[in-house]
């Protein structure tokens, strides 16, 4: 066993003596031990009730004959962080979620782990330690929220941020408002729409990581304690048969990840997570493969923020199995890809059945005819930028319009709320990405104000930053290279005419190349004679992190050049060099 490194022989009874001040007895030490790394928090509805879900994996554990040793990690709630300081962090928190779990799990090594998530960043950072570690684990998350409900209406947390939009406007006064923020959110859970979190609960299963209900079945529902248990057995079995994330987690996992993605028209984070955690787990991955796909695998749910079902209807009509069940029909599905059940992929699409044909639509009958999620290239994104294909109107579909450019998240949506952006506007936000934000910030208010404002079919928003699963409209995010590593969306000027085509998947700045060249040699110039600050001055970790992160076509991890370039750097000062 893994875990012999630190308890077995005489030369391990000091080990042994501090386990024992945990209160272990020698029989608990001589068994498996696993690790639970949980991110239960008191600061986030979707980790509020974690310690519950706890609990159910340590018995599972236990009823299987190991033992279960329980340590925290971090998280940050997307919505709380928005439009302030914290949303600089959010994205950043998924490296050093990884970092943690990977420091604290070589400092102990177990024998297997089970992984207690929920929310956006959370699940994404778990996964990608799971791939780096490579020890028997299971994933199983805390479980979506309940939608709300207003006087008949479902309710959801993008509910609330469509709902400032309109009190701003003038369409509904205080208390409407305040009636709307009260009953959105009604208790434990991730968010209830297919945001970035469902998405990526939901995606753990196509992986293979996560048990079948782990992306749609209630946080408040009991079948999810019983979910937790089985969690905590299943990882012991893996022990037993000695099976790693990365003998289950393959290339053609990935692509059932894709493809059940598009399908579903889940959150364009999804095309910044995937490749991450792909790369975690040695597989090769392109966010091509998002635009490779789209073309032959249709849209089958129409789950919030793009429609009206949420992830507790996606339950009821048979979960993520009905999905695989769907993709098995189209032939898209890689049946023999493995997952932490014992059975392939294949064989849980077999048992699976769709309860409601108008939750997850048939084949032949889908609410669009290509995927969910598109990439976009031209020369205003030459290596590429990704678009929720499914919350496009089909007004905005082709769209040609002058460019209304900010360089702030904030100073657009106070733009766009007192009516400075007007129909056929191509809003440009930029100085936002990885690099540059720093921390890639979500663009959720903007985007929300835009559908407050009614203008959700007249206006086009493209930015170097990324967008909250809740956005919805013709928004385009992760335009690469972002405008700090000189690509040319920072090069647009307003005014200048900016064309999209959603069919033929082009973003295109119309300004002649020489023109082109003549701005980005000002910029360079300019540069050259006054350095320019970080857009705001970070320190601390958000300083590193725009130092080391690389692109979002490529997930936004952490440079490998430049970590090894850092390693060198300090060999060099350790052997007394100086240059």
């Amino acid at each position: 066993m893994r875990s012999d490194k630190m308890k077995l022989g005489s030369k391990r009874a000091p080990h042994r003596s501090l386990m024992k001040a945990l209160g272990l007895t020698d029989r608990e030490i001589a068994g498996p031990i696993i690790g639970i790394a949980s991110s239960a928090s008191e600061l986030i509805p979707g980790h509020m009730h974690l310690a519950q879900v706890e609990d159910a994996v340590k018995a599972g554990v236990r009823m299987a004959g190991a033992t279960p040793l329980r340590f925290s990690t971090i998280g940050v709630c997307d919505g709380i962080a928005m439009d302030h300081k914290g949303m600089y962090y959010s994205l950043p928190s998924r490296e050093l979620i990884a970092d943690s779990i990977e420091i604290v799990a070589e400092g102990h090594p177990f024998d297997g782990m089970v992984f207690i998530s929920n929310c956006d960043k959370i699940t994404p950072g778990m996964l990608m330690a799971m791939g780096r570690l490579n020890i028997p684990s299971v994933l199983i998350s805390g479980g979506p929220m309940l939608a709300g409900n207003y006087h008949g209406k479902s309710l959801d947390l993008i509910s609330v941020f469509e709902a400032v939009g309109r009190h701003a406007q003038g369409n509904i006064d205080d208390d409407e408002l305040a009636a709307i923020e009260s009953y959105a959110c009604p208790g434990a859970g991730s968010c209830s729409g297919l945001f970035t979190a469902n998405s990526m609960n939901s995606l753990a299963e196509v992986l293979g990581l996560a048990l079948p209900g782990n992306g749609t079945i209630p946080a408040v529902d009991s079948g999810r304690i019983r979910l937790a248990k089985e969690a905590g057995m299943a990882v012991v079995r893996l022990v037993k048969e000695d099976i790693c994330p990365r003998n289950i987690a393959t290339e053609d996992s990935f692509m059932n990840a894709v493809a059940a993605d598009l399908a579903l028209g889940g959150s364009s984070n999804t095309a910044l997570h995937l490749p991450a955690i792909a790369k975690a787990f040695d597989v090769d991955f392109s966010i091509d493969n998002f635009d490779l796909l789209g073309r032959r695998i249709p849209h089958l749910c129409n789950l919030s923020p793009v429609g009206k079902h949420h992830i507790q209807d996606l339950e009821a009509a048979g979960g993520i199995g009905a999905i695989l069940s769907r993709l098995n029909e189209l032939g898209e599905l890689k049946r023999d890809a493995r997952s932490v059940t014992g059975k392939t992929i294949g064989e849980i699409a077999d048992a699976s059945r769709v309860w409601d044909d108008e939750v997850v639509r048939p084949v032949g009958r889908p609410y669009h005819s290509e995927g969910g999620l598109a990439v976009l290239h031209g020369s205003l994104a030459p290596d590429g930028a990704v678009v929720k294909l499914a919350g496009v109107p089909e007004a905005l579909r082709v769209h040609e319009g002058p460019a209304v450019v900010y360089e702030d998240g904030e100073v657009a949506t106070e733009a766009i709320l007192a009516g400075k952006v007007k129909s056929g506007d191509v809003v440009v936000i930029r100085n936002e990405g990885p690099k540059g934000g720093p921390g890639m910030r979500e663009m959720l208010s903007p985007t929300s104000a835009i559908v407050g404002l009614g203008l959700i079919e007249k206006v086009v928003l493209i930015t170097d930053g990324r967008f909250s699963g809740g956005s919805t409209g013709a928004v385009i995010g992760h335009v690469s290279p972002e405008a700090a590593n000189g690509g040319p969306i920072g090069l647009v000027q307003e005014g200048d005419r900016i064309r999209v085509d959603f069919n033929k998947r082009s973003l295109d700045l119309l300004v002649e190349e020489d023109e082109k060249k003549r701005r980005a040699g000002a910029l360079a110039e300019a540069s050259a004679e006054k350095p320019v600050a970080a857009k705001h001055n970070p320190d601390g970790y958000l300083a590193r992190y725009s130092i080391f992160v690389g692109s979002a076509a490529e997930g936004a991890i952490y440079r490998k050049d430049f970590v090894e370039a850092a390693s060198e750097s300090v060999k060099r000062l350790q052997s007394g060099e100086t240059s």
